[in-house]
């Protein structure tokens, strides 16, 4: 048996079991200054950003994955794949080095007990920095330095008849995506290296891939808090008289200059950016809308750094001429829209499903006579992430399966909602004031704004 070795600080951190304290105050509340101008913050270098990944990677294999095993019960997890037909948790299991899975990559997760721990097993594939130990010896059979075809088939089944494991989950699934990953070649080679006896021994645990997906560790906080900063800057930037110029400024160019700036950045984007307008009279229904004054702009924005993923959504307001400040329905309309997270974020105590949480604050909302929907989603490893769902845009009565989830610490959420207002300024017409924000749940299961929300429109002078 060979075992690769590297980062040895890293190796370190995953023999211990507790959380260094340095790590841990990454989860203290932070609200940003009153007043604080939102600054582009750069990314660090590539080399450095794969130090801190890594470091992740190594708390989260060593912290989360043996207590969500062992919450669920599952003594063995087997995650089996090809390059090119990853399995969904591969992404959140790998080095930042490592960009697909090699030939066949056969990852065994067996846990031992709270005293020797659980064992990473990797058979094909690296050791991704020594998290893993890899069997390289080849077969009897074979004189390859590599385990290829039958012969990781065959080390598979020793293994399993050596550890003789009570169970053993695979990531299948008809709901939850993130945990249907193994393809469907794969299980039938996979099932015949088990054999009829360990087939018998097969569990289907989704919670164990979405827990583990969904778990945010500490340290990965303050990063994400300057990630959040970063988007709110280039919004506030995308939303002034220094990209919009009235009457000449499509919803199509400012889309296009959000894409190029996140790319000057070092960072890409998981879908295009939306813009749109709302305004008094009628819009138009096709191609780019040029912008005008009295309108009230929308984009929705989600960046990709450093592996993790933001999700916002807001709202500006480009000023008539001789106006100072945007008309008192609007400015209404984001207060109601405001008023709504707050009553969502009341509602999100760990333990509740999502459709418990949607169905309390539809009735809050009822009870205050504000109008709207609530379709909120996790977001981190994934911008539509793993956990709960509370709502979809079109299913406000709840959603089956996905919302029957529950909230749990340390995971991330954008909150995602919108409010519909009466405009007196419109001659009564509503607006939709769409609002996208992160919040996260702490280790106590407290609710908190990741860098603030929006609390007054974005202007275009």
């Amino acid at each position: 048996m060979k075992t690769t070795r590297s980062l040895h600080t890293l190796l370190l951190l995953a023999a211990a079991n507790t959380v260094p304290p340095c790590i841990a105050e990454g989860q203290v509340p932070q609200s940003a200054p009153e007043g604080l101008v939102p600054q582009v913050h750069a990314l660090p270098p590539l080399r450095a950003q794969a130090q801190l990944q890594q470091a992740w990677l190594a708390e989260r294999l060593t912290n989360v994955l043996p207590a969500l095993m062992r919450e669920h019960g599952v003594e063995m997890w087997i995650l089996s794949m090809r390059e090119y037909a990853e399995d969904p948790v591969f992404w959140s299991m790998r080095s930042p080095t490592t960009f697909a899975a090699r030939r066949r990559s056969i990852y065994i997760f067996h846990d031992r007990g709270p005293e020797a721990g659980v064992d990473r097993i990797a058979l094909g594939g690296t050791s991704q920095g020594g998290l893993y130990e890899v069997y390289t010896e080849s077969d009897p059979w074979s004189d390859r330095p590599e385990l290829f075809g039958d012969e990781q088939w065959r080390q598979l089944r020793r293994l399993i008849e050596e550890r003789d494991p009570r169970n053993i989950a695979l990531n299948i699934d008809e709901h939850h995506a993130f945990s249907d990953g193994l393809h469907a070649g794969e299980r039938e080679a996979l099932e015949r290296a088990l054999g009829a006896e360990y087939v018998s021994r097969v569990v289907r645990v989704p919670e164990l891939a979405i827990d583990y997906i969904a778990t945010r560790v500490p340290s990965m906080l303050p990063h994400y808090r300057r990630l959040q900063q970063t988007v709110h800057a280039l919004i506030s930037r995308a939303f002034s008289s220094a990209v919009i110029t009235p009457g000449v400024t499509t919803t199509d160019d400012v889309r296009w200059w959000l894409r190029e700036r996140v790319r000057d950045l070092g960072m890409t984007v998981w879908f295009q950016p939306s813009v749109s307008v709302q305004r008094a009279g009628d819009v138009p229904e096709d191609g780019p809308v040029v912008i005008e004054r009295g309108d009230l702009l929308w984009v929705d924005f989600g960046v990709i750094a450093m592996g993790l993923h933001t999700d916002t959504q807001h709202l500006g307001y480009v000023l008539r001429p001789g106006e100072m400040e945007p008309p008192r329905g609007l400015q209404a309309c984001l207060a109601t829209s405001n008023r709504m997270q707050d009553l969502l974020l009341r509602e999100m105590e760990p333990g509740r499903t999502g459709n418990e949480v949607l169905a309390r604050t539809l009735a809050a909302m009822e009870g205050e006579g504000i109008e709207g929907t609530v379709y909120t989603h996790p977001v981190g490893d994934h911008g539509h992430g793993a956990g709960p769902l509370i709502g979809l845009w079109d299913h406000q009565e709840g959603v089956p399966v996905r919302g029957d989830l529950t909230l749990k610490p340390n995971t991330w959420h954008s909150i995602e909602l919108q409010a519909r207002v009466a405009v007196p300024e419109w001659n009564g017409k509503a607006a939709s004031c769409r609002q996208e924000e992160e919040a996260y749940l702490d280790e106590a299961g407290a609710r908190h704004w990741m860098f603030r929300r929006q609390e007054s429109l974005h202007l275009v002078w």
